[in-house]
């Protein structure tokens, strides 16, 4: 059996998409396909939502590729006509990591710096942190990013620690944001392994990919985005975990009140999405 599987072509997509292959033990053909967010230098909350997965996805329907690997986080929340996620890996760590020139963190940030981030969630949370700090728009992949700090165009940048560990960069403990002060995007550090609905053989291939765990607790923060408005312009910091075998879910959402913060567990990933849902929505009115 070989499957045709399509990817992005950024240096972090393809690392992503060998660790399926990999897992997947199977013959393969991988295909990179461009996306309007690879084509764009926007940024990318004017280019709206799936922006990063749309041109894959219509490359499965048509029956081009038999496979998708996608960031979940860059995944819309809401169905996907005629695709399914059969499978979502066990997640790298999906804190946030800030780069700065002397790769020392936070702690080491000067005054007034200029931190380059397009995310309005890493600009809030970053500056709930330090109010002193300026944020300035950045596009580009992780490589790019990092040598803008280099060269001083901003004195610091914010990334995955799940992308800079599949690209195998070193990342020191001072420089990771800690997951409730600073928490991560909706399903960072997870991966959507994506087939047509109605490809059962495929699907059971990508089975033995699923890491339930890792599906429960993305399945608290995505349905947690998607009550909230599900765009990519909500700056929700969403943190979700199996501990003994009950998801918990930490989330926080900026308003004009200041930082509103909810915090949920149970069995069922749906009602603490709700639960986290329900806590923040009556901060906001209040």
């Amino acid at each position: 059996m070989t499957l045709r599987i399509g990817t992005r072509g950024s240096a972090l997509a393809r690392a992503q998409t060998d660790l399926v292959v990999r897992a997947l033990g199977l013959d393969v053909d991988v295909r990179v396909v461009r996306t309007t967010g690879d084509a764009s230098d926007r940024p990318i909350p004017e280019l709206g939502d799936g922006v990063f997965v749309t041109a894959i996805e219509d490359a499965l329907r048509r029956g081009e590729i038999d496979v998708a690997v996608h960031s979940l986080k860059d995944l819309p929340t809401e169905d996907r006509p005629g695709l399914a996620i059969a499978a979502v890996p066990a997640r790298e760590d999906p804190r946030d990591v800030l780069v700065t020139r002397t790769r020392g963190g936070l702690g080491t940030l000067v005054q007034g710096a200029v931190v380059g981030t397009s995310s309005p969630r890493r600009d809030a949370f970053l500056r709930a942190l330090r109010p002193d700090v300026v944020t300035r728009p950045i596009r580009g992949n992780v490589d790019t990013r990092m040598a803008k700090v280099r060269s001083g165009e901003c004195d610091a940048t914010i990334l995955a620690l799940a992308g800079l560990r599949r690209l195998g960069i070193a990342v020191e403990p001072a420089e990771i944001l800690d997951p409730i002060d600073h928490p991560p995007a909706p399903g960072q550090g997870a991966l959507a392994v994506q087939c047509r609905a109605d490809d059962d053989a495929t699907q059971r291939a990508l089975r033995a990919l699923d890491h339930p765990p890792t599906r429960r607790a993305v399945e608290a923060e995505r349905e947690l985005l998607r009550l909230l408005g599900a765009s990519c312009e909500i700056p929700l910091g969403a943190y979700g975990r199996v501990e003994q075998g009950r998801v918990v879910l930490d989330a926080a959402l900026p308003s004009e009140g200041g930082m509103l913060r909810a915090h949920a567990s149970g069995s069922d990933p749906l009602a603490v999405a709700r639960e986290c849902a329900n806590a923040l929505e009556v901060g906001v009115r209040a």
